[in-house]
């Protein structure tokens, strides 16, 4: 379903028809979830997060411009919500588990059509290895096709700094990829 279906669907939403909201939960659930996998690693966390990103979406429609994508409006309510999850999970670690390690549960894929072929999947390992602020860039631009301008919008950067992170990512990449042995170049 594109954006100009769900707009009429939308609006019913936030008048309180709540078989409009599930229509829209579902047309952009599975988008949403997949987002949200690529940038935290914990099963729970992620689905805690995608409920937040919609609670977040029924609070904040009123700001929602239809002039605009809203997909791209979605993401940007998504990948804030990620950032305030980490900031969150920073402080509370720093707070309460300064002498523990955190360890990450490995997300177990529930849409494999995505994920086929082991070099995707050694580029994911990859990706996810970067720091958020360069893995974050790589999966709106490489996931979601968003052109740089859009994720500075997205992410309230200035586009220079989104293209230093794509650069430092990518550079990174190329370097890690080379050092597991992948036979592809990373562009």
């Amino acid at each position: 379903m594109n954006d100009k279906e769900l707009l009429p669907w939308l609006e019913k939403a936030t008048l309180g028809d709540e078989s409009a909201f599930q229509l829209v939960y579902q047309a952009t659930h599975q988008d949403v979830y997949r987002t949200v996998a690529f940038l935290v690693y914990n099963k729970q966390d992620i689905e805690d997060i995608v409920n937040e990103v919609y609670m977040r979406m029924w609070r904040s429609f009123h700001n929602y411009d239809p002039n605009r994508s809203f997909r791209f409006w979605l993401h940007g309510i998504t990948v804030r919500q990620v950032q305030d999850w980490k900031r969150k999970a920073w402080r509370r670690i720093r707070l309460f588990e300064r002498n523990r390690q955190m360890t990450c549960e490995q997300f177990d894929w529930t849409d494999k059509a995505v994920l086929q072929s082991e070099m995707q999947l050694e580029l994911l390992s990859l990706v996810r290895q970067l720091s958020y602020k360069l893995s974050v860039v790589v999966i709106l631009r490489y996931f979601h096709d968003y052109a740089l301008e859009e994720i500075a919008d997205m992410l309230q950067i200035p586009v220079g700094t989104v293209k230093s992170r794509h650069h430092l990512a990518l550079k990174e990449l190329r370097k890690r990829f080379g050092m597991t042995g992948g036979d592809a170049y990373v562009h």
